[in-house]
């Protein structure tokens, strides 16, 4: 679990004076977390007390602890909760792996010293190894809406007796396609009873960054009297305040220079690279291998097994930079991240925020990098106009800059190269060293005949 709520100031209440159980406060404390974040403070009281929410703040603002923890505390020792007997009390649906191992992970932790077991499903996992967990008996499951779906109609996951659910980043989900999976979810958790038997009522918790129309259509329909709290204002900017941007035009030739030295930025510690394909992740990820850099790559080609290794070898500093498509954006919560990069472009302003959302998470500070290509000027601006950034032009620079020296506080006599060639955790060198087409540096030349 990140210890992330440290840097709180003392003002704020502690998750015990809050009510929460002393199990789950020591099991917080082990991890140097005791006072709560602006969602945590006031989703708290509210969920503690069984009523419905809709949870809005930006990502990085602790929306984990805020929904994770009355989950626990309820399930735990709640008298309008049935006993635990190894049925599911409580479900947590997240849109992607990643985040579902993040979650099921602080969860996991947070419990540790409580009877509660957790599981983590999701699609690219054994399903046969995922019945057997189901089977030895869980008390709250998280998973993507597929796999738990999946599980659910196959007869093995069981949801008539599921008391609480929590919907993690909605509008994920929507922008997924993820919607029907969510409602035909919904409708197992509320089975028809009896014209003379009371519905049985889920408490739930929606948690999303935006609230489109589909999701409120979503909460009317399954939410009882929800309670909207946004933790901060409405009306304030999309990105963290804490975040540093710094956004230039790059010509696609000159970007892993450039790159390459935005990563020797003074105080840097670790760096997520975002870039447009998964192709493009391998081969950027395999060129600053060979520049030195300590790499790992998380893209679609990638099994679930390795994904989890590159996340790992990320949380464990065995790597400090991480070159990644849109599959991991809502996966990785680590307070060490100092610099995210946008090697392209995403397709949209939320996925921006989501990527860029990576660094100055809780407070802390962090700087977000964007180069924007020749040919991503017009996608820009489109990104720009909707978040507000003020910044619709954007300069031209090079790796050679003084521009960019100065922005980064780079020395006169810097390099591309930082080291020796290392080996990328999360790709297979060979294949892509094989074929370069359609990768980062460009289209390759026909042979001549």
């Amino acid at each position: 679990m990140s210890s992330r709520n440290v840097s709180t100031p003392p003002a704020t209440p502690t998750f015990a004076e809050l009510g929460v159980a002393a199990e789950i406060c020591e099991a917080l404390a082990d991890d140097g977390i005791h006072h709560t974040f602006a969602i945590q403070e006031l989703s708290l009281p509210l969920a503690l007390d069984g009523k419905d929410l809709i949870g809005q703040a930006r990502t990085g603002m602790g929306k984990t602890l805020g929904f994770g923890i009355p989950l626990l505390d309820r399930v735990f020792d709640d008298a309008d909760i049935p006993e635990l007997d190894g049925t599911p009390r409580a479900l947590v649906i997240v849109p992607t792996r990643e985040l579902a191992s993040q979650v099921g992970a602080d969860l996991s932790r947070a419990s540790r010293y409580t009877p509660v077991r957790t599981l983590t499903i999701y699609g690219g996992a054994s399903i046969e190894k995922q019945v057997e967990q189901i089977e030895n008996g869980v008390d709250v499951v998280v998973g993507t809406p597929g796999r738990v779906l999946d599980l659910h109609q196959r007869g093995y996951l069981q949801l008539g007796r599921v008391a609480i659910c929590v919907l993690d980043e909605a509008d994920e989900m929507l922008d997924l396609g993820f919607l029907p999976d969510i409602e035909r979810i919904f409708q197992a958790l509320q089975p028809k009873a009896p014209a003379e038997t009371p519905a049985r009522r889920v408490h739930t918790m929606l948690f999303s960054a935006t609230m489109p129309g589909q999701i409120k259509a979503l909460t009317r329909k399954f939410q009882h009297k929800p309670i909207h709290i946004h933790a901060e204002d409405p009306s304030a900017s999309a990105t963290h305040t804490s975040t540093r941007q710094v956004v230039f035009q790059a010509h696609q030739l000159d970007k892993l220079a450039v790159v390459s030295r935005i990563l020797q930025s003074p105080g840097r510690e670790q760096a997520v690279v975002f870039t447009r394909t998964k192709r493009s992740a391998a081969f950027l990820a395999n060129d600053l291998s060979e520049l030195g850099f300590r790499v790992a790559a998380v893209h679609g080609d990638l099994n679930q097994a390795q994904r989890e290794k590159a996340l790992a070898a990320l949380r464990a500093h065995s790597v400090d930079v991480l070159v990644a498509t849109d599959v991991a954006a809502r996966g990785i919560d680590i307070d060490s991240i100092t610099h995210v990069i946008n090697y392209h472009l995403p397709d949209d302003a939320m996925t921006f925020v989501h990527r860029i959302g990576r660094t100055g998470r809780a407070g802390k500070t962090g700087t977000a990098v964007t180069l924007v290509g020749l040919e991503e000027v017009s996608k820009w601006r489109v990104i720009n106009d909707e978040l507000a950034l003020g910044q619709p032009t954007p300069p031209e620079w090079f790796s050679t800059s003084t521009e960019l020296a100065d922005a980064f506080g780079l020395p006169s006599d810097i390099s591309n190269r930082v080291g020796p060639a290392t080996q990328v955790i999360g790709v297979d060198p060979d294949r892509h060293r094989k074929k370069r087409t359609g990768d980062s540096r460009g289209p390759r030349q026909k042979p001549k005949r």
